[in-house]
């Protein structure tokens, strides 16, 4: 317990003061005295005032006790340093690790292919990739266009196959993902905000592990602590068989199962990206199976 208490002081520690060295008091609306400041950001003092809090409150929270503090001094806490959604909810959820949450919480990420009512509704979805991943970014179901648009994720032959190691330890990701650098930043923002959700989650962790251990790029944004909502959006890609796709993207937490997510991809009508799709479809139709490798721009007029 004590190594855990000490992980998690670490954690809000960490992530303060890295959210206080971005913002400028000039984008705190404070005026700035002198021209030498010691500090990346705001000083402690200064977000103490926008906080309501004193300073004295402040510098034990920044050392990682979030212990008893108020939803009224999160939020105040949270509007000082100009969190997101997604910052503010990782606050939160910090808050209450600190308080000492019940082992009876502790849960692992699904890794088995969900109900089969499930895999019929992706099946029923012909037009469009759709997809259900878990909290640690496994694929776990997809329908034949999604299993056609991440056949380089799922050419690798561990099961499931993971988005996140794809991006981070396969060479094709840099080709996979046009803007390489956003997929990688969202990836990490996502686990690092799964973690705060749930930090017992041992296959979660052992991913975390995994990426740390064998790629630096990952080490580094991992400890920029970001976090990140990832509901909607677009998707920029090189498929290998038919080009570039820009696609929208809506993820839906399901009901049913809140561990999973439910992904959709579509085209906007009438654009290179709806053509590549269609195209992509009918070489979808002629595979025999679901993760072919090494398709080619040839096989099509």
């Amino acid at each position: 317990m004590g190594e855990k208490g000490m992980d998690d002081r670490t954690e809000i520690k960490e992530f303060l003061a890295s959210r206080r060295a971005r913002i400028t008091p000039e984008q705190a609306g404070l005026p700035a005295y002198g021209g030498n400041r010691r500090v990346k950001g705001l000083r402690r003092e200064e977000v103490a005032l926008l906080a309501g809090v004193s300073v004295d409150y402040y510098v034990r929270l920044e050392r990682g006790n979030l212990s008893g503090a108020s939803d009224g001094v999160l939020h105040g806490v949270a509007r000082a340093l100009q969190l997101d959604d997604a910052e503010r909810e990782h606050l939160f959820e910090l808050a209450r690790r600190a308080t000492g949450p019940a082992p009876a919480t502790r849960r692992r990420s699904p890794t088995k292919p969900p109900p089969p009512a499930l895999q019929h509704m992706l099946d029923a979805i012909s037009d469009a990739p759709a997809w259900i991943r878990n909290d640690r970014h496994d694929v776990l179901a997809t329908n034949r266009l999604a299993r056609a648009l991440y056949a380089p994720i799922l050419a690798d032959p561990r099961r499931p196959a993971n988005t996140a190691r794809f991006i981070y330890l396969d060479p094709a990701a840099r080709d996979f993902f046009t803007d390489w650098d956003k997929a990688a930043d969202d990836v990490a923002a996502m686990l690092r905000a799964e973690a705060g959700r749930n930090p017992h989650d041992r296959n979660l962790t052992d991913l975390i592990g995994e990426l740390s251990t064998r790629s630096e790029v990952f080490r580094k944004r991992w400890a920029d602590h970001n976090v990140r909502h990832h509901r909607a959006g677009v998707k920029r890609l090189h498929h290998p068989a038919v080009g570039d796709l820009e696609l929208h993207f809506e993820a839906m937490t399901l009901t049913s199962d809140p561990a999973l997510t439910l992904l959709i991809y579509t085209a906007a009508p009438d654009t290179p990206s709806a053509d590549n799709l269609r195209l992509l479809a009918t070489w979808a139709a002629t595979q025999d199976h679901p993760t072919p490798t090494h398709p080619h721009k040839e096989q099509h007029p």
